[in-house]
């Protein structure tokens, strides 16, 4: 995989901008002394990534902002498993759109790849670690979630969709499905 410098300098651009959406302009909500729920759009960056430049880019993006983003508001101790769920935010969209066909992925086939990683990584896995390592109950960590994942992957696509489409049509971007046609 070989990225030009644009892509390499975009890619930095990203994971700044998800440290600031994340770690600065986003609501934090405790539950027992643990952040329970962040209301946010730190992960539209990371998705973004992913979703531009591939699985691999979305992956290092995400792993990045949780990694350079942890000292600057931290909420407990490092722990591992929150880097491999932000990474996994970039690389699940990235990985279920980067064998399309078109160039451009459709509405439904983004939808569909946003709701999947963020029903794995946000809905699934992060409260999974949050009970396994914080004892928090289930009955306390999910209804948030579900109600996030409702209210965020049409805005995500919708953003995602637009932006695509109008970075295309001004060619500020070659998509990495043509890149993979080469």
């Amino acid at each position: 995989m070989r990225l030009s410098s644009r892509e390499i300098t975009t890619m930095a651009l990203l994971t700044g901008l998800s440290i600031v959406l994340t770690r600065i302009a986003s609501i934090r909500v405790s539950i027992a002394g643990v952040e329970g729920v962040r209301i946010g759009f730190g992960a539209l960056p990371i998705i973004m990534a992913g979703v531009f430049y591939g699985p691999i880019s979305g992956f290092v993006v995400g792993a990045l902002a949780d990694i350079v983003g942890y000292p600057i508001a931290a909420m407990g101790p490092y722990m591992p498993h929150f880097t491999l769920t932000s990474a996994l935010t970039g690389f699940i969209p990235g990985l279920l759109l980067y064998y399309r066909r078109n160039d451009l992925p459709s509405a439904w086939a983004l939808f569909g790849a946003i709701f999947t990683g963020q029903l794995i990584t946000s809905t699934l896995l992060v409260p999974y670690f949050i009970h396994t390592l914080f004892g928090l109950p289930y009955t306390v960590l999910m209804p948030p979630r579900v109600v996030s994942l409702i209210i965020t992957v049409p805005v995500y696509t919708m953003f995602l969709n637009v932006l695509g489409r109008k970075l295309h049509a001004a060619r500020l971007f070659e998509p990495v499905y043509r890149v993979v046609r080469r």
